[in-house]
């Protein structure tokens, strides 16, 4: 098989959680545009090439033994690619603003606005499969089999869950840092174990899969139990027309 329909295929195959993202979306009628959920993918995505830049700047390390491994794996890729996220999806925010009639709030209140923090966290997930398209287009294009792509798929639903609370905390950060840090924590916390569990031969491959699956499960809880579709009815003034 050629590289380039290697490639294909993969962005194809690591393409496919992000469709049923969508379907879901329409399904449950949380109110958004195409152009929303495209342009939350996109920052996803593009934020695949800070987190190399960080990764390369990280590279190089003091530590060495236990402390480099843990280093490699939670600081030069979990942290990276995490603040990465955060960075990119300030930018969604923005142009998010300028262009809807109901912006995603910079700052949710105090107490905590159920609706803006799961409208975060809706678009973190989206990014989230946006960031993980690339990535598995990355490692599959050079060797691709069915256990390459097993392990992607699990890595989407990593990806998605990360970026979810990467989503929400970037809604907290000004309004409840507390909140926003402990999304953030979580986050990295989440892609490190995953990552140290399915890096370190002899560690059980299920229960990376596990965690993956566990924290996919509580973002969707999340977004269900407080997208609150009617009041959204209006968030964007083409939303009857996508």
């Amino acid at each position: 098989m050629s590289g380039l329909l290697i490639l294909l295929v993969s962005v194809l195959i690591s393409s496919f959680p992000l469709f049923l993202i969508y379907i879901w979306f329409r399904a449950a009628k949380y109110q958004f545009t195409l152009a929303w959920f495209l342009l939350a993918a996109l920052t996803g995505a593009t934020a695949f090439f800070p987190a190399l830049l960080l990764q390369e700047l990280f590279s190089v390390s003091a530590f060495t033994g236990r402390a480099a491994l843990f280093f490699d794996i939670f600081i030069r890729v979990a942290f990276t690619e995490e603040i990465s996220r955060l960075l990119m999806f300030f930018i969604f925010l923005w142009i998010s603003n300028k262009n809807t009639e109901k912006p995603l709030a910079f700052n949710a209140e105090k107490k905590g606005n159920t609706n803006e923090v799961s409208r975060g966290t809706a678009a973190g997930l989206v990014a989230g499969l946006g960031f993980a398209i690339l990535e598995s287009a990355r490692y599959t294009v050079s060797s691709f089999d069915i256990s390459i792509v097993f392990l992607r798929l699990f890595t989407a639903a990593l990806h998605g869950a990360c970026g979810s609370r990467i989503g929400a905390a970037a809604v907290l950060l000004t309004s409840n840092t507390g909140q926003a840090f402990l999304r953030i924590f979580t986050a990295i916390a989440i892609h490190g174990v995953f990552n140290f569990l399915v890096t370190i031969p002899g560690m059980p491959l299920i229960a990376a899969f596990l965690i993956a699956l566990s924290a996919m499960s509580t973002t969707i809880i999340m977004i269900r139990g407080g997208w609150n579709s009617a009041e959204y009815s209006a968030i964007d003034k083409t939303v009857k027309r996508s």
